[in-house]
């Protein structure tokens, strides 16, 4: 599913290396979590997956499939199954919620040769994936995220991935800045979405939200690579004696 060899990125601007040789494969079906130091290249992997302008890959690749990621512009990803739910969801004023939604589905369904979904068979899906998310019919006609609570942006952004239904599903920190029910409410439209055919990176700082999505393995990132990989034993054990004890280790 997602098949990233020996990845070097750098900032654009400066010249400062962020990602020091990332090796990683997610297999359809498994749930994969990263966890890290602040600093060590979390976020900048999802983004340079996702095709975020401002780094510079100088090395190594990053392939979807047989597609090549590091080849393709970011809505090409998105069509090819590529899905990125932020640490900070942006508010997009004057763009209605619905609106953005049937554009973003039916774009992709263009870009992949399928017909587009008519308005009547899309009101049915986004009614009955908001309500499985506690999402009302208010928050359907708002902007997009405008003067939503973090729990709300986070719920509306599943609601994003269920209606797209990607292949890859990266998440970045999708846990910052939500309350117990928040991240219980968020967790429970990402485990309705688990599949055979769908994968998941997940990236957290905390245990408490791989209790609910359950990863099937955990890697932990540091100084820009991937350093330890293991199963949901390795969450716990930085929960409870943080990173120090594994780096020491690696060193």
């Amino acid at each position: 599913m997602l098949n990233i060899k020996d990845l070097h990125v750098k900032l654009e601007e400066e010249d400062k290396q962020i990602l020091k040789g990332v090796n990683l494969e997610v297999k359809a079906g498994k749930v994969h979590a990263i966890m890290g130091p602040n600093g060590s290249g979390k976020s900048t992997l999802s983004y340079v997956l996702s095709g975020r302008d401002g780094y510079e890959v100088t090395g190594g690749s990053a392939h979807l499939g047989e597609d090549d990621l590091l080849e393709m512009e970011p809505e090409e990803r998105a069509a090819a199954g590529l899905f990125l739910a932020f640490q900070y969801p942006v508010e997009i004023p004057g763009v209605g919620n619905m609106t953005f939604l049937r554009t973003s589905v039916n774009a992709q369904r263009k870009a992949r040769g399928e017909e587009e979904m008519s308005a009547a068979d899309f009101l049915k899906e986004v009614r009955a994936r908001a309500k499985d998310l506690k999402i009302d019919a208010d928050m359907l006609k708002r902007p997009v995220n405008v003067g939503f609570s973090g729990g709300e942006k986070k719920r509306n952004e599943i609601l994003q991935m269920a209606m797209l239904q990607p292949k890859m599903c990266i998440l970045d920190e999708t846990d910052s800045g939500l309350d117990v029910d928040a991240m219980k409410l968020v967790s429970e439209g990402v485990n309705a979405l688990r599949d055979a055919g769908r994968g998941f990176l997940v990236i957290t700082h905390y245990q408490r939200l791989l209790d609910h999505i359950k990863p099937d393995v955990v890697h932990i990132m540091a100084d820009g690579r991937i350093v330890k990989t293991g199963g949901p034993e390795l969450a716990l054990e930085v929960e409870n004696n943080g990173y120090a004890d594994i780096l020491s280790e690696v060193a």
